[in-house]
């Protein structure tokens, strides 16, 4: 099997301690996470061949980080190392109706000012079948969208999959771009979209008539969504849409649906409570469908696999999904008691 390729930023996250306030007390938890590398370390935990393509600083900090990702099996050897600074995002995790709130420290930083003639795309997608990207990385600079355009440009030629979550984050579109004007064009070049409503509203423009504020979904909205989203991008293949009904921070809603031209399904809906970190659980998903499209013969089985995983990331802190594919399918088949296991 050739290997999946992800590209992105990875970040020093620094996040407050259980559910504190900013500098309620003097310490973070530092760990590291980012869109792109969150689903390259969950492939890595599936024993699917990945690697993480990035540029970090030549630096101590960029030394921890790429021994981090290679202590889960995540292929380093096409980051770029130059001098310069690494991404930070601050975390405070909410409880209850408090939501968590994120602060980026990212301008500036290695992968933000990396451009169009830094990547080597012969030697980068070698023995590469599947390229995945977010619409975060080019939303954090104009070089970076540049290059991310590059790279699905360069897939395609090569008759690579690609795949791409469009993750719209309103505080990084700062640059004198819209993302709708970014990702519609990077869109044109790709396979499997995967994203929420809001991703759709916003980095695509395309409307439904639903409130993202709102506690329950209609499904059957989504059917019209992907479907114009089918139409509209006639090269996408299939289009996943993360269904979240956000009752408080610690309790959700979580489904899915999928749309591929021919059949709309809907997956298990998981009551998920307590939540413990909700961060990285959308790149969790996108990992899972990832696995799942290259693993089973039907696209539900992947969607049910993709909602069972990020339902089990809700369980873990940090950015990283560490469970195996025998706990996600185990979920996956009706197991969700949470006894012990002896």
């Amino acid at each position: 099997m050739k290997k999946v390729l992800t590209m992105g930023e990875i970040m020093l996250r620094l996040k407050t301690k259980g559910n504190e306030r900013f500098f309620q007390s003097p310490e973070f938890e530092a760990t590291f996470g980012g869109g792109e590398a969150n689903v390259a370390v969950s492939l890595a935990n599936y024993k699917m061949p990945v690697e993480f393509l990035s540029v970090l600083p030549d630096n101590q900090i960029g030394d921890e980080c790429i021994a981090e990702l290679r202590r889960f099996g995540v292929g380093t050897e096409k980051i770029l190392r130059k001098n310069g600074r690494m991404g930070i995002y601050y975390l405070e995790t909410g409880a209850n109706q408090r939501p968590s709130k994120v602060i980026y420290d990212r301008a500036g930083s290695t992968m933000a000012e990396a451009g169009i003639g830094d990547i080597d795309w012969e030697s980068a997608f070698s023995d590469v079948d599947w390229l995945h990207i977010t619409g975060i990385t080019p939303a954090i600079s104009q070089s970076a969208a540049e290059l991310s355009i590059e790279a699905v440009k360069e897939a395609k030629k090569r008759d690579i999959t690609v795949s791409v979550d469009l993750n719209f984050r309103k505080n990084l579109w700062k640059y004198g771009v819209t993302a709708s004007e970014v990702m519609k064009e990077i869109t044109k070049y790709t396979d499997v979209v995967i994203g929420n409503e809001e991703d759709c509203q916003k980095s695509l423009g395309l409307l439904i008539d639903v409130d993202v504020e709102e506690g329950s979904l209609d499904t059957e909205k989504y059917e019209k969504l992907t479907s114009s989203l089918l139409s509209e991008y006639p090269n996408v293949k299939k289009v996943a849409v993360t269904l979240r009904e956000s009752h408080s921070a610690d309790y959700n809603g979580w489904a899915a649906c999928i749309n591929n031209g021919s059949v709309f399904y809907v997956s298990r809906k998981y009551e998920i409570c307590d939540i413990v970190d909700r961060v990285g659980g959308g790149d969790s998903f996108a990992a899972g469908l990832i696995y799942g499209l290259r693993s089973y013969e039907t696209d539900t089985e992947a969607l049910e696999f993709a909602v069972a995983a990020s339902c089990l990331k809700h369980s873990i802190p940090g950015d990283f999904n560490r469970v195996s594919v025998k706990e996600v399918e185990t979920l996956m088949r009706g197991d969700g008691s949470g006894r012990v296991q002896r």
